[in-house]
């Protein structure tokens, strides 16, 4: 998808799309609106619309959508809607990508997926007309008649743009700060809490570390961690006794205690007040290695760029959001190629009942069809061995009933322009075609799907039948047939 069409095209839930559960659904009021936008930029600054930078459309819009502290006059209510609804497209990109990068840092073993965390930070579908009151904190939202009131609906989106700071000395990129802001929303990472993915606060990481843990941190820090557990973790089972659930900050007494247990130690400490300091500091050294913390991509600032990336000591297979793309696609290929063969097997077998039902010569013997393929498929004899015991004439009569090549050709044709329509449906959800399709993106597509549907299927089921006596009949084709045979009753 070029830059251009995601200032228009807004990325929303869609459940009905199994596959993503997300579609990218063209805005005419934005793309009527940047277009605009991008003429009048052209002609100010005397550039080509090729050439102009995407950092200058960006800041056009912003100014148009936010309220400056300085700002006298204020902006055009419309003017403003429009704007935001151009970047509020703009910003769902970012958001879907994070939630995609929580979902793959902490792996597959996990009870939920990216498509759960969207309803928490993709709530915005672009059908709303909001822009921010003169407080520059308050969303608005516009009727047809332009008049406006305050929404209890909080759009995310709006959240993102409403906080970005474009002119801040070390502010993000939009996109990274979209990033990031999604990745921080207290909806998303109460749910991720739920699964023990926790933000726990210093205390309650002082107090639940592990000696693993311990044996990364320096003496002086161990011996702060063991005083620590003596005297608070100690209380803290009274205080769980008592129904206590939070870590409280450590009281005078507790921290007196622990300043006892050092000097025996032979760790001097001053004050309480330095010993609270160091444990602190101890608690953020014990914090990377809390679940959390390390299982997030915490971005770090790169001095070269001006901007954030990822750390890339984390656990990720892959950040591109290009191969999630791929592998997006690829997963709903293989799902897709499941559901259409089931379907394409029983439509064929029903299709060739009819045609035979429907024929002069062969009505009278329609009645083989079923029992012939069980014979054919279950217990694996030939069209000569079936012949005599369906009461067929000959071995011609008994191919042209059966017909086992044909019937997995069709099968195959069914099969292929079924996963293929699913596939354009999916590409076009995702912004990588329209509908209808180029020619050569259709070409290319119906030949992969080919290709890949006689590799997983159909290479093996056409082998099998050319195999002669003696050949075991349990491709995956196979296995279908029977099964769709064994629920058809003729």
């Amino acid at each position: 998808m070029d830059i251009a069409s995601k200032y228009w095209k807004i990325c929303r839930i869609n459940p009905a799309n199994q596959g993503v559960g997300y579609e990218c659904y063209p805005v005419p009021l934005a793309q009527d609106f940047f277009q605009k936008q991008r003429q009048e930029l052209k002609t100010q600054k005397s550039s080509n619309l090729d050439h102009l930078q995407n950092e200058d459309i960006q800041a056009a819009l912003l100014a148009q959508f936010q309220t400056r502290p300085d700002q006298t006059e204020p902006s055009d209510p419309t003017t403003a809607v429009q704007a935001g609804l151009c970047l509020r497209c703009l910003v769902s990109y970012p958001i879907l990508k994070a939630c995609k990068t929580i979902d793959s840092l902490f792996g597959g073993d996990k009870p939920f997926t990216y498509r759960d965390l969207l309803p928490f930070v993709l709530n915005d579908d672009g059908k709303a007309l909001i822009l921010l009151d003169k407080d520059g904190k308050t969303q608005l939202i516009q009727d047809k008649q332009g008049k406006t009131q305050t929404t209890a609906y909080k759009f995310f989106s709006v959240e993102v743009l409403r906080t970005f700071k474009p002119n801040a000395p070390t502010s993000l990129s939009l996109d990274n700060w979209a990033h990031l802001h999604t990745k921080q929303n207290p909806e998303l990472k109460e749910f991720l809490s739920n699964f023990g993915f926790k933000h726990l606060s210093d205390w309650a990481l002082l107090n639940r570390a592990r000696p693993k843990q311990l044996e990364r941190l320096s003496a002086r820090e161990r011996h702060l961690v063991e005083v620590f557990h003596a005297v608070y973790r100690r209380d803290r089972l009274q205080q769980r006794q008592q129904g206590l659930k939070r870590c409280p900050d450590p009281s005078g007494p507790q921290l007196a205690e622990m300043q006892k247990h050092l000097q025996d130690r032979k760790v001097n400490v001053k004050t309480p007040a330095e010993l609270l300091q160091e444990l602190k500091q101890t608690a953020t050294q014990l914090r990377q290695f809390d679940i959390w913390s390390y299982r997030e991509p915490l971005d770090i600032y790169d001095a070269e760029t001006g901007n954030y990336a990822l750390r890339p000591d984390l656990p990720y297979t892959s950040l591109n959001e290009l191969e999630l793309e791929q592998q997006e696609l690829l997963e709903f290929l293989h799902q897709q190629l499941r559901i259409a063969l089931v379907q394409a097997v029983e439509q064929e077998v029903r299709a060739r009942i009819e045609r035979l039902k429907n024929s002069r010569k062969y009505a009278p013997l329609t009645r083989h069809l079923i029992p012939g393929l069980q014979l054919y498929y279950e217990q694996g004899l030939s069209l000569k061995e079936i012949t005599p015991r369906l009461g067929m004439s000959s071995w011609d009569q008994t191919r042209r009933v059966l017909d086992p090549g044909d019937l997995l050709n069709q099968v195959r044709e069914r099969t292929v322009q079924q996963i293929l329509d699913q596939m354009l449906k999916k590409a076009q959800a995702m912004g990588l075609t329209d509908l209808p399709p180029a020619p050569d993106y259709l070409k290319n597509l119906a030949e992969q799907v080919e290709a890949f549907a006689d590799q997983e299927i159909f290479q093996a089921a056409a082998t099998e039948i050319r195999a002669g006596k003696n050949r075991s009949l349990d491709s995956v084709y196979a296995q279908q047939l029977r099964s769709v045979l064994s629920i058809l009753i003729y």
